[in-house]
């Protein structure tokens, strides 16, 4: 069926990452949304309040929540696919962060309200007019709710879009709070026990819990959250696959939204290659990779004079020293600059986010093994963080 529905109205569905067809699966997926939940939430409201259930009403109004859910992720793909402006170089994509964020929040103030309300009914219990409809109308939405489940956390994997992957989990979660409804009508029924208000707190407490998940996970990319090591681990792969490129550091991604990533890094050449050789390679990385990987990457050179013997001889001494501290992830940018009276032997030092050794502490460590092989060898460090990795 999911087949079907895209193959009927996406525009050359398998090209994914066009802004165009992502816009027209963002749109499918609204609207596939929109009109099963709001079907869904008249039947079970209208059942709940025949039999005066507050849990199968506050089923309903969960289903009401994914239906403004849908209609948020209709309008935030919209928004999101507008190209970049003045004000806005980088385009609007971000704004499908801040739809997922929005449906959030709805999500845990209706839960909060149907919490109040539950409370109320657990206080002040009432009998249940049973009907078998209130049992048959929860249970014949649940198909719906997994293949809608399937149906979004699908598309959400072939865009790569954190927002439907979450009204996909979210669908999914509606059909546990469904079953919960249905069995407690089914004790209320046949055990005679007034479960119908705790049954509603329970509903209500899974939305607010969902609520707070789908929150913090669509304001990570807002904040600013590291980036996938998967593609991290990608683009590594890629640079040291290039001819000429000798190594690379300093790998930093800009998440601007779906389809919006701008990547900067520094490449290491050999400083006694071809000027206008070295200018290629960054060239072509910078060109394959956009075609790859979709992204737009800024190459630096480095020049590193792979001929010096001291050089390669404090290289290695170094990167052997540093895999011994904790913490300290690796070193770059290695230069050797000799004085009449002292040397200073200039580089970076890469630390782990996680680092509990102080910088104080590496650099004492580094400038007293350095001074071990010439007192007159003084340690100049930059220190970098490294977050590519997480």
């Amino acid at each position: 069926m999911r087949k079907i529905l895209i193959k009927t109205f996406v525009r050359d569905y398998e090209n994914a990452r066009a802004p165009s067809v992502r816009l027209g699966y963002g749109r499918l997926s609204g609207v596939v949304g929109l009109c099963a939940n709001l079907l869904l939430c008249a039947a079970k409201t209208a059942v709940g309040i025949l039999c005066g259930s507050i849990a199968i009403i506050a089923d309903g109004v969960n289903n009401l929540s994914d239906a403004a859910s849908s209609v948020v992720t209709l309008v935030g793909f919209q928004m999101a696919a507008a190209p970049g402006d003045k004000k806005h170089p980088y385009g609007h994509a971000r704004i499908e962060y801040m739809t997922g964020l929005f449906i959030s929040i709805l999500i845990i103030l209706i839960g909060a309200k149907l919490l109040l309300n539950s409370f109320d009914k657990v206080l002040h219990p009432s009998a249940l007019d049973f009907t078998w409809l209130a049992v048959v109308i929860p249970a014949a939405s649940v198909p719906v709710k997994i293949w809608l489940a399937f149906f979004n956390i699908g598309i959400g994997r072939t865009i790569d879009s954190g927002a439907l992957k979450a009204s996909g989990i979210d669908s999914r979660n509606d059909v546990a709070a469904t079953c919960a409804v249905i069995a407690g009508l089914l004790v209320e029924r046949f055990a005679d026990l007034p479960a119908d208000g705790y049954i509603g707190c329970l509903v209500a407490l899974f939305i607010l819990v969902s609520g707070v998940r789908l929150a913090t996970e669509t304001a990570d990319p807002l904040l600013g959250k590291a980036p996938d090591p998967v593609l991290v681990a990608a683009l590594e792969r890629k640079i040291k696959e290039c001819e000429g490129a000798i190594g690379m550091h300093d790998l930093v991604i800009h998440d601007y939204g779906p389809g919006r990533t701008l990547a900067s890094v520094h490449v290491e050449v050999d400083s006694r290659d071809d000027f206008l050789k070295c200018h290629d390679v960054v060239d072509r990385l910078e060109r394959e990779t956009g075609e790859e990987f979709g992204l737009s990457l800024v190459v630096h050179m480095d020049p590193v004079d792979t001929k010096d013997p001291l050089t390669a001889e404090m290289r290695a001494r170094l990167e052997a020293l540093t895999e011994t501290i904790a913490g300290v992830v690796g070193m770059h940018d290695l230069r050797i600059v000799k004085g009449y009276a002292y040397t200073n032997i200039i580089f970076d030092v890469v630390l782990s986010p996680e680092c509990k050794t102080s910088k104080e502490t590496v650099s004492a460590l580094i400038d007293a093994d350095i001074k071990s092989i010439d007192p007159n060898y003084f340690a100049v460090i930059n220190f970098d963080m490294d977050y590519s990795n997480i």
